[in-house]
């Protein structure tokens, strides 16, 4: 067994909830607020985890796939999500998706993301998202598990090991991409240097069947 979860430290998130339904639904009544400019607001939320996986030596691979239903994946060679094992036996993961970020969402002078606009955490990609699936590899096991609108619609589900880790983040916004969002590779293009810890490369499907 594991020590007992109301133990854990608290760094990202508050290890004692898993869904703050208040939380998510704040967001959701405000999505020009918490994701101005829309979906690429959203991509560079969810950048910005990878690269600070980077910035302590983890990984520093960035892949980002923007597919033809308006759906973005960004996958990332890191550590993958911390999960735990609580004293009772059972499977914990950090509640990245459907709490907030204790370091940046209720604070004033939170960091800029590089479209100038104010980072708030994971929470706002999975609030408003119709779905994101959060497949997750690390060193103790590896698992996915499915949300719509931030809140879980499935456990962790186990998938095999593959001998890597890292996490994928695939998600549909409400206001999905479409191949007519021309200017989204060179806003990315753009943002890159942004945080040069990162290797990161952009694969784009949105004109495929």
């Amino acid at each position: 067994m594991d020590t007992p979860r109301a133990s854990w430290r608290n760094t990202t998130h508050d290890w004692a909830g898993t869904v703050d339904l208040d939380h998510l639904a704040h967001i959701r009544r405000s999505p020009a607020a918490f994701a101005p400019g829309g979906p690429l607001h959203l991509i560079l939320e969810v950048v910005a985890y990878v690269a600070d996986e980077a910035e302590y030596g983890n990984g520093g691979h960035c892949r980002i796939t923007l597919f033809p239903d308006g759906s973005v994946a960004v996958a990332d060679d890191g550590r993958g999500t911390d999960t735990r094992v609580d004293e009772q036996g059972r499977v914990v993961k950090k509640p990245v998706m459907a709490t907030k970020d204790l370091r940046f969402f209720d604070l004033p002078d939170a960091p800029r993301l590089p479209d100038g606009h104010a980072r708030r955490g994971m929470s706002v990609v999975a609030a408003l998202s119709a779905w994101l699936v959060h497949t997750n590899r690390r060193a103790n096991g590896s698992w996915t598990q499915r949300y719509e609108h931030g809140v879980p619609t499935t456990g962790l589900e186990p998938i095999a090991d593959d001998l890597t880790t890292g996490t994928t983040v695939h998600f549909l916004p409400d206001a999905p991409l479409s191949a007519g969002d021309s200017d989204m590779l060179d806003d990315l293009a753009r943002f890159a240097p942004s945080w040069p810890q990162l290797s990161l490369s952009v694969e784009d499907h949105r004109g495929t069947a």
